[in-house]
């Protein structure tokens, strides 16, 4: 929650803190699943990790947001306008357009209001109801001529001015823009079961990358420019003690550029060692039906098939090493082959 065009420096100095700090508060072991995979293979280990949680009833919400979404002052945080609201007393009860309601940021109408992402509070903020109808389930986006629903709005709705889609979106306040790329990250990582039967311009029908190449590559940007503030980290901690499960793309600094990003073909560790051995650069090959792999010294390789399952796992020595598998698709510590 961060300026969206800050100074780079101070930018790199606060994502560094940031990360050790985020880290630190995942229970021991947690994301253990995720370490060596890449691409494909990382997001379905994530969605083991994530997706068996607590279900929360709809109107246990109203009182989860007093744990999960309070300003210092004791206000509401509404990311949708500047609007001071007071828990309880401003709630929306369909009776005023001056209160707060339950919005869902990836809209219900995308999932057919199914449980349990209906009240996932990963994805659900308390917001202003004039601004929540404008936005209503339009997709997020970009826009040159936005116009906004009241004074204080924190967002505008227009005509997408972002290459790939031309159709009317929402867009938030920079500030806020790679908050809601990463609750949208971990819905259709958390969700992967599911996805691929949602219908909204954003998704592509599939499991993965299960975003439209517009909306992957704007969110990608949204999340870069805008990196995990001391809010999603509170927030994240607090929908933990609730739901007991983490939005790892707060906790796992640039974790989804191995997933979707400029890193979808390396392997995700935290800290770039695997069994004591640490990864250096290699090269992998098809070579006469067999995978080669050609490393500069000592290394790690995992070898999976590519619905994440792990095939082989070896120490190799530096210089070419040969594997012979069956015809197929296959990941070698993040990188794609096939035979």
């Amino acid at each position: 929650m961060k300026k969206f065009y800050s100074q780079r420096f101070i930018v790199s100095v606060a994502l560094c803190c940031i990360y050790l700090i985020a880290w630190a508060q995942a229970p021991d072991g947690y994301y253990d699943g995720a370490d060596g995979k890449g691409g494909s293979a990382l997001k379905t280990a994530l969605s083991g990790i994530i997706r068996n949680h607590t279900e929360r009833s709809y109107s246990n919400l109203w009182t989860d947001f007093e744990k999960t979404d309070k300003t210092s002052e004791g206000f509401v945080w509404d990311m949708y306008s500047s609007k001071k609201y007071v828990f309880g007393e401003d709630q929306n009860h369909g009776q005023s357009s001056d209160s707060y309601n339950r919005e869902h940021s990836f809209p219900k109408s995308w999932f057919n209001d199914a449980k349990p992402m209906y009240t996932d509070l990963f994805h659900l903020y308390p917001t202003d109801v004039q601004v929540n109808s404008q936005r209503g389930n339009y997709p997020f986006g970009e826009t040159d001529n936005g116009k906004k629903a009241i004074a204080e709005a924190r967002g505008v709705l227009g005509k997408s001015s972002y290459p790939g889609y031309s159709g009317t979106v929402f867009e938030p306040d920079d500030e806020y823009k790679g908050d809601f790329a990463r609750t949208y990250f971990y819905m259709v990582t958390c969700y992967e079961q599911n996805v691929s039967s949602w219908k909204c311009d954003m998704l592509n029908g599939t499991s993965y990358p299960a975003f439209s190449t517009w909306a992957m590559n704007m969110l990608l940007e949204w999340s870069r420019k805008d990196p995990v503030s001391q809010k999603e980290i509170d927030r994240n901690n607090a929908v933990y003690k609730i739901q007991k499960n983490r939005n790892p793309f707060i906790d796992l600094k640039g974790i989804e550029e191995y997933i979707w990003g400029n890193k979808k073909d390396e392997i995700y560790s935290p800290t770039g060692i695997f069994n004591g051995i640490k990864v250096s650069n290699f090269s992998v090959s098809a070579v006469d039906g067999k995978i080669r792999v050609t490393t500069d010294k000592e290394n790690l390789v995992r070898i999976y098939d590519v619905v994440g399952r792990l095939i082989k796992q070896t120490i190799v020595d530096a210089g070419d090493t040969e594997f012979s598998l069956p015809s197929g698709m296959y990941i070698v510590n993040g990188h794609k082959v096939a035979l």
